[in-house]
């Protein structure tokens, strides 16, 4: 089953619900992000994140995306304060993103769409490993943060140098010495929500922590993301395009903002 779900016509975002019906509940990911109604909390504290780039182990084609792995067995990289308590360790990161510049992100801001999103996945170290804490309403918090069409993006550059290793599903590749933090914008003001995964099983497990401001990336740069197969070895070359959830009903949930 779990091959079952993909971003096609057949078996994309408006089909998962067949197979996994927590698809409808009542605190799924992405949304869309509208300001006016975001309501500032003082209380909200700046984020405080810590990476090692020696924790960063490989990257990898897993025919919905592709993720950067880290060690997660220390707190070596770790994300604390802002909205969550306690400390939580990064696991991955990866991306969503569309067929042209015009649509991409999972989360939109009053509708708007950008070109891609970053999503940095940390687990709550208060449970024994990512896979338990990945079903807990308190075990996940993910930055994500947007790519708006600009500048060349030159730590991004690094990510993608990488491609011609992992074009096609199943493929990996060493990735070490990535610092992470290179890729966040300069100013961490947030929004945040209770959410879940934006891909399956759709776990409302997720603290999500919105960046407001963006990153550059330049057309030739999103044009390479767009070189990544979704197809392994032997199959029809099927580009990976459009690899984003579209935002789902609030249903009632607080949207907060860490800035006024």
């Amino acid at each position: 089953m779990s091959h079952a779900w993909g971003y096609c016509a057949e078996n994309g975002p408006e089909k998962w619900a067949k197979d996994f019906p927590l698809a409808d509940g009542p605190r799924q990911s992405p949304i869309d992000i509208v300001p006016a109604k975001a309501s500032f909390d003082a209380g909200l504290k700046p984020l405080c994140l810590k990476y090692n780039p020696s924790d960063s182990i490989d990257i990898l084609n897993n025919g919905h995306s592709f993720q950067v792995t880290f060690m997660d067995d220390t707190d070596s990289s770790t994300l604390k304060n802002g909205p969550i308590s306690g400390v939580y360790r990064l696991k991955q990161f990866h991306f969503h993103w569309g067929g042209s510049d015009d649509r991409g992100s999972e989360h939109t801001i009053n509708g708007t769409k950008y070109p891609a999103e970053l999503h940095l996945v940390h687990w709550n170290t208060k449970y024994p490993s990512f896979g338990e804490a990945a079903s807990k309403p308190d075990g996940l918090a993910v930055v994500g943060v947007f790519l708006k069409i600009g500048a060349e993006n030159a730590q991004l550059q690094k990510v993608l140098d990488t491609f011609d290793a992992i074009k096609m599903k199943g493929n990996q590749t060493a990735f070490p010495n990535f610092d992470p933090a290179t890729l966040l914008p300069g100013c961490l003001d947030y929004w945040t929500y209770n959410g879940s995964l934006t891909t399956p099983p759709l776990l409302e497990s997720v603290t999500w922590i919105v960046c407001k401001e963006t990153i550059s990336v330049s057309p030739a740069q999103m044009a390479r993301f767009r070189g990544l197969l979704f197809s392994s070895q032997g199959e029809a070359a099927c580009c990976m395009v459009d690899n984003y959830r579209p935002p789902q009903p609030l249903k009632g949930r607080a949207v907060r903002a860490s800035f006024k």
